[in-house]
């Protein structure tokens, strides 16, 4: 797939003001400074489309995007750490919710995960939410340039084993970086056999 067209839509905390057409979503959630905006911006060819932030907790609403007027890329708050107020993170929680439980045009959320870390309750306490809740979902290792090439199969192969105490299959996942894009390819293909699986049906 090739994103011609990436058009910022709209920025809400109501679901009922989320977009109405029929067009399928996919949701982009990790931890706060997880590497999330940047990787929007490499995946859609655009500097600025998010918003790039140094300050865990900079997206603080559901931001939906309309790629090459086919689909829409969701933008959604951080979880976890974040330099905002408990009550804000209050609200995040429940409109984030709120998405995930009522957005029925939802077709898959990536769970951003940084590739330098050991595996972290929170991500996979949220991986296992998704899964109570029949949401399908993919997960992308950011920064792996941050990493040599023998740390991060070993980062990865520790989380994958994890992942397998509690799950008996492994969700697909990619392996990304926004400086030499690793990943691109692989993620914008998954989007595009989606989508055409979708338009058979």
């Amino acid at each position: 797939m090739k994103i011609k067209t990436a058009k910022f839509v709209i920025s809400n905390t109501d679901i009922s003001k989320c977009p109405d057409e029929d067009l399928p979503e996919y949701a982009f959630i990790g931890r706060s400074n997880v590497g999330k905006s940047s990787l929007i911006n490499m995946l859609t060819n655009h500097k600025n489309l998010a918003k790039i932030s140094g300050k865990p907790g900079k997206t603080q609403l559901i931001n939906h995007f309309i790629i090459n007027d086919d689909w829409f890329l969701v933008d959604l708050p951080g979880y976890g750490f974040a330099k905002v107020s408990r009550n804000m993170r209050n609200t995040f929680q429940k409109f984030i919710r709120d998405y995930f439980d009522n957005r029925k045009q939802l077709v898959c959320t990536f769970v951003l995960v940084d590739s330098r870390h050991e595996p972290q309750n929170i991500d996979l306490d949220f991986m296992a939410d998704l899964g109570e809740n029949n949401i399908p979902f993919a997960i992308i290792f950011t920064k792996a340039d941050k990493l040599n090439q023998t740390t991060l199969p070993k980062n990865i192969a520790n989380y994958k084993k994890t992942l397998l105490q509690t799950w008996e299959e492994l969700p697909p996942y990619f392996i990304s970086s926004v400086t030499d894009k690793t990943g691109k390819k692989e993620i914008l293909e998954f989007i595009s056999n989606i989508n055409t699986n979708l338009e058979s049906n």
